[in-house]
């Protein structure tokens, strides 16, 4: 018999009703309760779904086998402190935390735990089933030579306390350390607006010798996720929106003692499956103590792409 998780929702803004959506379809999942500070759309939501609302957390976490937080960035900190005094299993959107100081306090607080506490952190671009194709054809390529990422997006009026790098690029940051790991160097540029990065352009020097260059803005009309990848035997295209992977390769044809060089593109078939989806079963894995901890992104995935970001936005703000 499957055991049931018990999960609690912190935060019922437009992306915490998507999490509520999909656990309600989880057949693993008893939905405990959904908090928000904003207690009349809270009962709202409530309603909607059939499901309780708490008014007093410290009595309603203890009943939990974990804990979802998709409330504004600069209360992750705030929220993860208090969970963890009653819930080992946490999931939070990313980022981890607000600043770089404060995300450093989680992992202290994780390791003082003695691996008690478990952090899931919302990087949901790497179950993009876009993304899952990719690393799979990048798994039996020679090496990477460079990326590049681009992710423009109009502002939006949901997103008021974090600049572009935090709000769109830290995505491609995560995907930059997950697929060409360390950086050795990072070049950046960018317009700030109104004292907010609004635009930004990052070169990544990985120490394996690879390249990343990220693009991320938030003044752009058009919507972009795009991922372009040059190996030493293969330039890959894939786009995060549509869900298209393109793999271009060169062949080598005779004709005539002359040699003529032409390019083949293979497009990769993509099977279709719901980000968010894939994200959670594997939180609920984590919940019931299975395997998933092994790949997950964690608190240290999110306290490295912290730092990158970090480094970023001090070099535009310093120029």
């Amino acid at each position: 018999m499957n055991k049931i998780v018990k999960i609690a929702l912190l935060g019922i803004g437009k992306m915490g009703q998507n999490h509520l959506r999909i656990l309600t379809m989880l057949k693993d999942v008893e939905i405990v309760f959904i908090y928000d500070i904003n207690e009349n759309a809270c009962k709202e939501i409530a309603k909607k779904f059939n499901v309780k609302v708490s008014n007093d957390l410290d009595s309603d976490l203890p009943k939990c086998d974990g804990v979802i937080i998709v409330t504004p960035t600069f209360t992750h900190f705030d929220y993860i402190n208090k969970v963890s005094d009653y819930v080992k299993n946490i999931f939070v959107e990313k980022p981890l935390t607000n600043t770089l100081e404060s995300s450093q306090i989680i992992l202290d607080l994780a390791k003082q735990k003695g691996g008690g506490l478990n952090i899931q952190v919302g990087f949901i671009e790497r179950y993009n089933p876009a993304i899952i194709t990719l690393k799979n054809i990048l798994h039996n390529t020679h090496k990477i030579i460079n990326i590049d990422l681009i992710r423009t997006n109009k502002m939006s009026n949901r997103i008021t306390d974090v600049d572009v790098i935090i709000d769109l690029m830290i995505h491609d940051i995560d995907l930059a350390l997950n697929l060409n790991g360390e950086i050795d160097d990072i070049y950046a540029q960018g317009v700030v607006m109104n004292g907010m990065i609004e635009y930004a352009r990052a070169v990544l020097t990985h120490k394996n010798g690879a390249f990343s260059n990220i693009v991320a803005s938030r003044i752009t009309e058009k919507r972009i996720r795009q991922i372009s990848i040059t190996t030493d035997s293969e330039y890959i295209d894939c786009n995060l929106l549509s869900k298209e992977v393109f793999v271009n390769k060169q062949s080598v044809e005779q004709r005539f003692g002359n040699v003529s060089i032409s390019s083949n593109t293979e497009t990769i078939e993509v099977r279709a499956q719901e980000s968010l989806l894939l994200e959670l079963i594997d939180f609920i894995a984590l919940c019931k103590g299975d395997d998933a901890k092994n790949h997950i992104p964690n608190q240290y995935d999110g306290m490295m792409a912290m730092k990158v970001a970090y480094k970023i936005q001090e070099q535009i703000h310093n120029k």
